[in-house]
């Protein structure tokens, strides 16, 4: 009897946390790949580690699904309107928001990789901490059509969310709370952001 009201007040609360969890996290994902404020790394490796400590099956997959779909379309939708701001003689706000977001030195590096590797380029650009959107610029600048992009960042976005998911594994398996699971995971995906711009500042000072 026992087993069997734990069971009872565990499944509501697992199915809770995923019918309100993952459409969020889809959300979230979406709007941080069409607006990169949003700290989609962290959101993805917390989900893995609520999902690692879960005992619903597929958890894990779910958040991968989730993630890798949200962030696919969010980049696609961008792209779409990137490239309907450099067909636009005024320009549009998405246009001038990539632009933003993608300094001159990094854009000429992102353009030059793009040369010389194609498609690959854009699997590491997903992985690399503010290499995204200077690479989706040089696509846009070398007037990559849709389906081009499309085929390439598919990989990428599956790549990034197998990689911020293991943090969240990591992070989960460290900790027998959820939570502490959470802060570790959110640490890790901090650290790995900032470390590239910490390296760059530490050789430019020697």
């Amino acid at each position: 009897m026992t087993v069997l009201a734990a069971a009872a007040t565990t499944v509501p609360h697992e199915s809770t946390q995923q019918a309100i969890g993952y459409p969020s996290l889809f959300l979230l994902v979406l709007i941080g790949a069409l607006v990169p404020i949003v700290p989609t790394g962290a959101l993805v490796s917390s989900a893995a580690v609520v999902a690692f400590h879960q005992t619903a099956p597929f958890s894990l997959a779910l958040v991968f699904v989730t993630a890798s779909t949200a962030a696919f379309l969010g980049d696609v939708t961008l792209y779409w309107l990137g490239r309907r701001g450099m067909g636009s003689k005024n320009g549009s706000r998405w246009l001038e928001a990539i632009r933003s977001r993608a300094p001159e030195e990094r854009l000429t590096q992102a353009q030059d990789r793009l040369a010389a590797h194609g498609v690959a380029v854009l699997v590491l650009s997903r992985l690399v901490p503010a290499g995204r959107l200077p690479v989706m610029l040089a696509c846009l600048l070398a007037e990559w059509p849709m389906r081009r992009f499309a085929r390439g960042n598919f990989p990428a976005c599956l790549a990034w969310a197998v990689t911020y998911q293991l943090i969240g594994i990591l992070g989960g398996s460290l900790f027998d709370e959820p939570w502490e699971g959470v802060v570790a995971a959110v640490v890790l995906t901090v650290v790995i952001s900032a470390a590239p711009s910490v390296w760059k500042r530490v050789r430019s000072a020697k």
